[in-house]
């Protein structure tokens, strides 16, 4: 039997944001949030941009000429300073990574990271993810999606900006091909719970453990992760394939 077809994201019209008496606002992947820009990030942006950062566009692109070849596509979601993914991407070559980061500090990192290992089989978008993903990744197109250490927004009333709720991942796995996977992280434990609610609840997705995953050798510990569990904190993956 054929998979259910999954629609397309709404997104607002093009134009001017709507006033204050608008009573919805559109779930982001991010709080932009001024950064400081070092020497050799401003200096790899300029040098490595054109060529590694796409620019966001309407529909996507042809992704095998953008890398030259055709393989499975794996998309991360916020890739932060960019060391965790340019590991990946350096272990797992015959693989193609899309990474989607706003932050400029965090994609001029990734592309010093580029430079240093000679990677060629990752790119980056620098915007809103939500976006990307319902404009530039075709329907049932990506071999896996990575979500590591989203914010998890800690106060009760500011729950509902998490990026893991019903709606974003029933977009999400719709770009999922069938056997696909979606393997998320996260250090903060009622964050973990959400998601591994909302994951469960979704139809298209199916639990590779019962509960919380084992951590794939696939993703190293970042400085930050490895600090906090020396000081005991826990990390929660959750991996899940599409059916």
């Amino acid at each position: 039997m054929s998979d259910p077809e999954i629609p397309d994201p709404v997104l607002p019209p093009p134009g001017p944001t709507a006033g204050p008496t608008t009573p919805h606002r559109p779930l982001r992947s991010f709080v932009l949030r001024a950064g400081r820009m070092g020497s050799g990030q401003v200096r790899a942006l300029a040098e490595l941009g054109p060529r590694f950062v796409l620019p966001f566009s309407a529909q996507p692109p042809d992704w095998t000429a953008v890398f030259g070849r055709e393989a499975p596509r794996i998309l991360e979601i916020g890739f932060g300073m960019g060391q965790a993914t340019a590991q990946i991407a350096a272990a797992r070559p015959g693989l193609d990574f899309i990474g989607i980061e706003v932050h400029e500090p965090g994609v001029g990192a990734l592309l010093r990271e580029i430079r240093d290992r000679g990677l060629s089989n990752l790119r980056v978008v620098q915007h809103d993810a939500v976006e990307v993903l319902a404009r530039m990744v075709a329907p049932a197109s990506l071999a896996g999606v990575h979500i590591y250490f989203p914010d998890p927004w800690h106060k009760k009333r500011h729950n509902k900006r998490r990026l893991i709720q019903p709606a974003f991942v029933a977009q999400l796995v719709g770009r999922i091909k069938p056997g696909g996977y979606l393997h998320c992280a996260t250090d903060w434990q009622p964050y973990a719970e959400q998601m591994l609610a909302v994951l469960s609840a979704e139809p298209a997705l199916v639990n590779s453990a019962t509960g919380y995953a084992p951590k794939p050798e696939w993703r190293p510990l970042t400085k930050f992760e490895h600090r906090g569990l020396q000081l005991g904190h826990g990390v929660w993956d959750l991996l899940f394939s599409r059916r």
